[in-house]
């Protein structure tokens, strides 16, 4: 068998889930009443044809229940939305050109090589942004020749959504961006139902959810860890900022760690092995979380001092 189908078996069953703990929550907070004097097959069937919609089960944004039903009951009366499916396509027909170009651009390259090379990491880091970019363009143009049609922001990226992923200094923002219907999908299931380290929480249970290798332990974990940081440090840092110059400079160099860091989790979540993660946690990229962790540690200890007193 092809080594792919394991890992389209596997995103398919993470979809799957996503899409019945989203419909157990609509039910569980009345957002979707079931019809029970129906009978059970009129009853089920709906639910079944959700769970089981093809285009989502591929990598789609995350689609309620309700959103679902009033678009399969009004698919009939609204023209096929060639056009927008036609832009999507030429927008992944960009991107997978210059992820092309990017890796040709990498074969020819002379110098330092691998998980210790801090350009190789982040080069490394942008092809599969790249490839999740691709990937997401596509699941939604699918949606679009299916005739369910994106509201503003209910999908996993528009070129707002491409800028600010691209250009913020904020890992936080990032973050939140970063496949926004799982973000959603994941702060409703667990970060507003956890009382104790919700954040924590929410990146453990989202390691869990992906499979629970090595890399993505450690990655998932880490990135909550440089969250958490995010959060602190940016309020501190943004407050010596007053002048011009220094804003600027402020956001420029914010930004490039940013992507430092954003370029080490990525390459960790997507490693199964142990030894990748081990390599790339002993290799000199490791400074800068450690800094950032180090960082952390000291606010809160100031603060926890601060309490006391």
């Amino acid at each position: 068998p092809s080594p792919s189908r394991p890992a389209i078996a596997l995103s398919a069953i993470m979809l799957l889930t996503q899409k019945a703990t989203s419909l157990v929550l609509d039910i569980h907070e009345g957002v979707v009443r079931l019809q029970l004097g129906q009978g059970l097959l009129q009853c089920a069937l709906p639910l079944c044809s959700y769970l089981l919609f093809f285009p989502v089960l591929l990598g789609g944004p995350l689609c309620s229940f309700s959103r679902f039903r009033a678009q399969a009951e009004s698919s009939g009366a609204l023209p096929c939305p060639l056009r927008a499916a036609g832009q999507r396509c030429l927008c992944a027909l960009a991107l997978q050109g210059l992820r092309v170009g990017l890796v040709g651009g990498l074969a020819g390259r002379q110098g330092c090589t691998g998980l210790g090379c801090l350009p190789c990491l982040w080069a490394r880091a942008l092809l599969l942004r790249l490839a999740y970019y691709w990937h997401w363009v596509l699941d939604e143009a699918l949606l679009e020749v299916a005739g369910f049609r994106l509201e503003a922001g209910q999908g996993d990226l528009s070129v707002r959504d491409l800028w600010t992923l691209e250009t913020t200094h904020r890992l936080a923002i990032f973050t939140r961006t970063w496949n926004k219907s799982t973000s959603r999908w994941l702060r409703r299931l667990v970060f507003q139902r956890c009382l104790a380290q919700p954040l924590l929480a929410t990146f453990a249970f989202s390691a869990w959810w992906h499979g629970l290798w090595p890399g993505q332990v450690f990655g998932f974990l880490c990135w909550a860890v440089m969250v958490e940081a995010d959060y602190r440090i940016h309020p501190f840092l943004s407050a010596w900022a007053t002048s011009q110059g220094v804003k600027l400079l402020y956001r420029g160099t914010t930004w490039v760690f940013m992507q430092l860091i954003v370029a080490y989790i990525l390459v960790a979540v997507e490693t199964e092995s142990f030894s990748l993660p081990y390599l790339l946690w002993t290799s000199c990229n490791s400074i800068l979380p450690l800094s950032r962790g180090f960082a952390l540690l000291l606010l809160l200890l100031l603060a926890k001092k601060l309490k006391q007193n």
